[in-house]
């Protein structure tokens, strides 16, 4: 199937910040990472040099620069003859990264339970405080995500492992939410019906707090999983993805 062409994005309040003393390259590879994760940049869509450089305002090198790093990330594919593009999306590739998440975060989740101080326990509340308040402020419908919302999310969700002791866990933790988000997004314009996982994120604060490592290893298991089914469900009717 042919690549979609690239989505201009969207200027949004959100979006990474231009600080005058980070790198070029850096910059344009938070911009483009910032675009891709949250479907703005359709997936397939050839990432041309020329393209990028009257979307995002850079040169060919720092841009360089960023795309090879977005495909070590798995978010945008290499090819020496024809440049690069963004990563397509794939059921096998959500599985995988849904098989990821839930053995790194159901881990590093129990750890945190187990290990975790008073200040770990205020920082989980009042991440799931902040989500709420934004979760609220969404359209009826849910399938319009602002970058607001997907700061929030993510705060909320690695509140909740935040006393892992483990720092590697916690980064591809991070990596791996970050990919599934990806799928989130772009699969949240084609939803029926969202998603509402509102119980399901109390009940996880609730039993953190409760210090109930186990149980709440396996809601967080029947959490992740919950979304990934909803996901696949929404992507059989994208025309972008690959089987």
């Amino acid at each position: 199937m042919a690549a979609s062409p690239i989505q201009f994005p969207q200027k949004t309040n959100a979006a990474p910040a231009r600080g005058a003393d980070t790198p070029l390259s850096e910059r344009a590879y938070q911009q483009l990472r910032h675009d891709l994760l949250a479907g703005r940049i359709e997936p397939g869509s050839k990432l041309k040099l020329e393209t990028l450089q009257k979307s995002y305002g850079f040169s060919n090198t720092p841009l360089r620069e960023a795309l090879s790093r977005l495909a070590a990330e798995k978010l945008a594919i290499a090819d020496e003859r024809r440049g690069f593009r963004a990563s397509p999306v794939s059921a096998p590739d959500l599985i995988d990264i849904t098989q990821l998440r839930v053995t790194v975060e159901c881990g590093a989740f129990a750890d945190a339970i187990r290990h975790g101080d008073d200040g770990w326990e205020a920082g989980i509340v009042a991440a799931l405080h902040r989500f709420e308040i934004v979760q609220a402020r969404l359209p009826r419908s849910g399938q319009q995500k602002s970058d607001e919302w997907m700061l929030r999310h993510k705060e909320f969700h690695m509140s909740l492992l935040a006393a892992c002791r483990s720092k590697r866990m916690l980064a591809i933790a991070a990596e791996a939410f970050d990919q599934a988000g990806r799928y989130r997004l772009i699969s949240s314009l084609h939803r029926y019906r969202p998603r509402d996982a509102h119980d399901e994120h109390q009940q996880l604060v609730k039993l953190a707090l409760a210090r109930k490592a186990d149980a709440a290893a396996e809601l967080m298991r029947v959490h992740i999983s919950k979304t990934a089914d909803s996901v696949l469900t929404a992507l059989k009717s994208m025309s972008t993805i690959v089987e």
